[in-house]
């Protein structure tokens, strides 16, 4: 071996190699726990309606340990996506002493039952809203069917007049819709012959000629007082207690 010149150069070029990792890993390892580069700064960026610095401020509270290097952004960020208005959140750093925050919040789209909001994305939040909000229900985990529903029915009820103020799933995976101005539309399960959309858009079309000529009594607390079953494949069933006649 000693007498071999390119096994020789092979072993102290292995062992160079070697030595500069071992260094490296060492300088590494006192640039973490190093006291130079601290963090002094945490700035937050973009406009919130809903989330406030100081709750940004908590969240983030003992969870920013160590120097610019050595911080671990997953648990702010973490600790900040769990903000009942946060939909997303983004830590990253800025050279030489700071974090920057970056938040996206959930914009309302509804109420889900008694508790909780759902957002544009269909997704389920703990945020509260003083907004006026269509109400949404469903089984646990429909958040964004029944979103992606009601945008569809929204679609199709426009040339009633009337807004879609609740829609509901119940858990046999029926729908019913409650449109302003007090009328209640039971439209059933999907099947594969007669999906919901298309009972639907029948009733839409025949309205005009139908419900829309009958006089209704408005009720003062804005109760459903008109019921559309449209759970037949021919036509549909119209239970409406207070109609005047004539």
């Amino acid at each position: 071996m000693w007498d071999n010149p390119r096994l020789l150069n092979a072993v102290a070029g292995a062992l160079t190699a070697l030595s500069l990792l071992v260094f490296a890993f060492a300088a590494m390892q006192l640039l973490l726990r190093s006291p130079l580069f601290p963090l002094r700064e945490v700035a937050l960026r973009g406009m919130l309606a809903h989330t406030t610095r100081a709750e940004v401020e908590q969240a983030m509270q003992g969870r920013v340990d160590g120097n610019f290097f050595a911080v671990d952004l997953a648990q702010p960020r973490a600790a900040l996506e769990q903000l009942p208005w946060v939909r997303r959140a983004q830590v990253r750093r800025i050279w030489p002493d700071r974090l920057e925050v970056t938040l996206e919040e959930h914009v309302p789209l509804a109420r889900w039952g008694d508790a909780g909001l759902v957002s544009i994305h269909g997704e389920r939040f703990a945020g509260r809203s003083d907004a006026a909000l269509p109400l949404f229900a469903g089984p646990a985990g429909s958040e964004a069917e029944v979103t992606r529903r009601y945008r569809r029915f929204v679609d199709l009820l426009v040339p009633l007049g009337a807004p879609l103020e609740a829609l509901i799933l119940s858990p046999r995976h029926a729908w019913q819709a409650r449109l302003g101005g007090g009328l209640m539309i039971e439209l059933g399960r999907d099947t594969s012959n007669d999906p919901v959309d298309q009972r639907l858009e029948r009733f839409v079309a025949v309205h005009p000629h139908t419900l829309a000529r009958m006089q209704r009594r408005p009720t003062p607390d804005g109760a459903a007082n008109v019921h559309v079953d449209l759970r037949y494949p021919n036509g549909f069933a119209l239970r409406m207690p207070d109609f005047k006649g004539g």
